[in-house]
């Protein structure tokens, strides 16, 4: 048997219009959602992340306090082709860690953060 799996995450943000655009402009990206509570973000036509506003709770229950700091502890990683077209579309007050050699990984590395504080880390040659 052969397990098939997608990831599809999914990030509760304050506003997920701003996040939308920073996530599409990033990635090169687009809406295929779009709206102030939920949005699907494609990069040539696949679903590379969902972005849910965080006090809407639609059929589920809300995901979190609003109150509480988003994303500590946790990274959003992407595997990207090409890391500098990435690194040349975001601001420079986002970036946590230009871009390295990680001699562990193999790779280069890009850390940031987004709209919402939550460590996003692009990865490629």
């Amino acid at each position: 048997m052969t397990l098939s799996v997608r990831p599809q995450p999914l990030l509760a943000v304050r506003d997920v219009e701003k996040s939308s655009a920073w996530y599409c402009g990033v990635l090169g990206g687009a809406s295929a959602h779009g709206g102030p509570e939920y949005e699907r973000v494609n990069v040539d036509g696949q679903l590379v992340l969902q972005l849910h506003k965080l006090e809407v709770g639609h059929h589920h229950g809300v995901f979190g306090d609003p109150d509480v700091p988003l994303g500590n502890g946790f990274a959003v990683w992407f595997a990207v082709d090409d890391l500098e077209a990435v690194a040349s579309r975001v601001v420079a007050s986002e970036v946590q860690t230009g871009v390295h050699d990680n001699p562990n990984a193999g790779h280069r590395e890009l850390w940031v953060r987004d709209p919402d504080g939550y460590l996003v880390v692009f990865a490629g040659k």
